[in-house]
């Protein structure tokens, strides 16, 4: 009987072997059905009484992180987290086009979006000022300003795929937008019979201001059905200007890597190539091309897939890490906070009030 040699396989056949092991999908299965799980635990809270206000992206990153910090993520769940953390959070984000249309832009008005844009930006460049005064590092300034400018927990998350702040960073500032677009949801109605504003220019101000989506729409309906309307509107204009801001945030990072260390440096950092697929949805919804009959569904899984990834961003923050922030990132959340109020106020007193 001849004797059989063995080969053994060369470095580069093993090396390809590995990499197939790691992208055939079968890693990011525990981690994947654990995100899932939390963002189903989510929608199940809401049902609780006090908790139905809550975004359902708020409540999954609180349970992921009550997860991590009690019983602790697994080491097999990790790769399907990142996974979450990645892919989940950008296919959401172009997903998120399809909510929107530049017909909503008209609705509002030249002078409408005019105000919302100037607010958007002053506040986002103005809270990175104050972060500045006030001692609170870049990464999370930039977060609380992108959450405060735009549209709360979305656009952090957003944000961070051009900021790449830490996990903490991100809990935190989603943390200050919850609890102060909360506050607004929760003041605006109180204080609309001293504003002197009708229906119209009530709405413009909850959409100009507010933090989420959510929080806009129980705010301005309770100045009437038009109110709530045109306020819902005002905000998914607002949420429009996501995207060219993150390209902008993008492309600044980009040439600062330039600036500071050329080639090696601008490599690393990540160009927002996901927004284009978020304005080529707009682009589609704006054409007609949406049933109207597929629009309840695409919102639900747009809202889904964005809480398995805040569930996920819950599973890797260290609440003993989010502690050592101390309060003065909160502090220059409430002063984003008063300060799109204001500057929303003043605009539309000058220009819809008589």
């Amino acid at each position: 009987m001849a004797e059989t040699t063995l080969i053994p396989a060369s470095p580069r056949k093993k090396l390809s072997l590995d990499r197939l092991g790691r992208r055939d999908g079968t890693n990011i299965v525990p981690g994947l059905l654990l995100g899932i799980a939390i963002a189903g635990a989510a929608y199940l809270a809401r049902l609780l009484p006090g908790l139905s206000a809550l975004s359902p992206l708020v409540i999954a990153i609180v349970i992921g992180m009550a997860f991590h910090n009690l019983v602790g993520t697994p080491p097999a769940a990790k790769a399907g987290v990142k996974f979450c953390l990645r892919r989940i959070l950008r296919f959401a984000i172009v997903l998120l086009g399809l909510q929107l249309t530049f017909a909503q832009v008209r609705m509002v008005g030249a002078t409408g979006f005019a105000i919302i844009a100037a607010t958007l930006f002053a506040t986002f460049f103005a809270t990175r000022w104050m972060g500045r005064l006030m001692g609170v590092e870049a990464k999370l300034a930039e977060l609380i300003a992108a959450g405060t400018s735009i549209c709360g927990a979305s656009a952090v998350i957003a944000t961070n795929t051009v900021t790449r702040a830490a996990d903490e960073d991100v809990a935190y500032a989603v943390a200050c937008v919850t609890v102060f677009g909360s506050l607004s949801m929760l003041l605006a109605p109180v204080l609309l019979p001293l504003t002197g504003f009708d229906a119209h220019a009530y709405g413009l101000w909850t959409g100009a201001s507010i933090h989420e989506v959510a929080q806009v729409v129980a705010a301005a309906f309770q100045g009437g059905q038009p109110a709530g309307e045109f306020g819902t509107v005002a905000k998914l204009s607002r949420v429009m200007l996501l995207g060219p801001l993150v390209i902008g945030l993008g492309l600044a990072a980009l040439r600062q890597a330039r600036r500071d260390g050329g080639a090696a440096n601008s490599a690393s950092v990540p160009l927002p190539w996901f927004v284009f697929g978020f304005i080529a949805m707009v682009l589609v919804n704006s054409a007609g091309l949406v049933p109207d009959e597929a629009r309840p569904a695409i919102v639900t899984t747009t809202t889904f897939l964005l809480a398995v990834a805040l569930g996920a961003m819950g599973l890797e923050t260290d609440v003993a890490k989010l502690r050592l922030k101390g309060l003065r990132p909160l502090a220059l959340g409430a002063a984003a906070w008063l300060f799109i109020s204001a500057v929303s106020f003043i605009l539309i007193a000058a220009f819809f009030t008589g």
